[in-house]
């Protein structure tokens, strides 16, 4: 019989990831005979460029941001999918990515996880549900024996509110909510720590979202766990998250306590995310849209990326790259707030 998976220890505040100076650049430039017939330099996209921020042991961080701002990056970044091109990540103390590289690094793996975006692609069409979540357990030579991995796999379901009776069904005969309940149950197989979840809930209905995100956080409160949760729905994060970091651009804008954030954001880039959310109590009023494009993230604006946007930008604000400054218990990355100017 497996053993009973007992609540972690939250307490005590300790990060259990921190993320410095993480960066990651991708050589998209054309084929070398093109570069050179055409006589065109490479070109280089900074998909994330110096991110940083910690997570507590059984919190969770949000990070939105609008598509293609770097946010699945960071997330791939996190599990090991991506090495970093610059930075470093330090999972309970350790240098996360050196030893990812090592012998050692399969039992890093077994503490960190990931739940995919899309429920209909991250499982494989061909296995049944036994297969698919008894294969971390024999990956990781957790369980062996096929009863104990029966009985585990079919624990794992119902952790997820599944019978043990869908196991030996196929992934095609699962709404999409299924779906990533089974994705989730197969996360959880390896008793992990953290879980980084990208986007887990934009495919589904938002009926089945509530679902799915009621039963994400019973589970961290039944079993201490960390979440990396990536939206670009805020409804979502103000339901799940514990933190909230804004990206734009591959950077952090805003980072802050979700009721911070969300009673008083301080980024103009903020501001404008919260103002195009509707709401009930404001029937009848216009929404104010996202003004703008996001720029060409190949040729980025020099100074703060956000400026051709921002109603308010000066001079600095388009010759110099903001940092990221504790301002009034939160951190944010824009002159106007640093000035006073908003």
């Amino acid at each position: 019989m497996s053993a009973v998976l007992e609540p972690r220890s939250t307490e005590g505040g300790e990060p259990l990831v921190v993320a410095h100076d993480l960066a990651r650049t991708f050589d998209v430039s054309p084929p070398w005979l093109n570069r050179v017939l055409e006589r065109k330099p490479r070109v280089l996209l900074h998909a994330v460029d110096g991110v940083s921020f910690s997570i507590e042991r059984g919190k969770t961080l949000a990070l939105v941001g609008e598509s293609g701002c770097g946010k699945s990056t960071v997330a791939r970044l996190l599990v090991g999918l991506y090495a970093p091109t610059r930075g470093g990540l330090q999972f309970d103390g350790q240098d996360a990515h050196a030893a990812f590289k090592t012998p050692e690094g399969r039992k890093l793996r077994r503490r960190i996880q990931m739940i995919f975006q899309d429920p209909y692609a991250s499982l494989n069409p061909r296995w049944i549900v036994e297969d698919i979540i008894g294969e971390p357990l024999r990956e990781h030579g957790i369980l062996s024996g096929k009863a104990e991995l029966r009985e585990r796999v079919g624990e794992l379901l119902k952790s997820v509110g599944l019978s043990p009776l869908d196991m030996s069904k196929y992934p095609h005969q699962f709404s999409g909510g299924q779906r990533q309940r089974i994705s989730i149950a197969r996360a959880l197989a390896t008793q992990p720590e953290f879980l980084v979840c990208d986007e887990p809930t934009s495919a589904l209905d938002v009926s089945v979202q509530a679902q799915v995100l009621n039963i994400m956080k019973d589970l961290q409160r039944q079993q201490g766990l960390t979440y990396l949760f990536i939206s670009h729905n805020l409804a979502v994060v103000r339901h799940v998250a514990d933190q909230v970091g804004v990206m734009y651009l591959g950077r952090l804008v805003e980072v802050a306590d979700k009721q911070k954030l969300f009673a008083e954001p301080r980024h103009p880039y903020t501001r404008m995310l919260l103002d195009a959310i509707p709401q009930m109590k404001h029937t009848g009023r216009a929404r104010t849209p996202v003004r703008g494009e996001v720029p060409n993230p190949l040729n980025p604006p020099a100074g703060c990326a956000f400026h051709p946007r921002c109603p308010h930008a000066n001079a600095r604000c388009s010759a110099e790259r903001p940092k990221l400054l504790s301002i009034k218990g939160v951190q944010v990355a824009c002159h106007a707030a640093e000035e006073g100017r908003i």
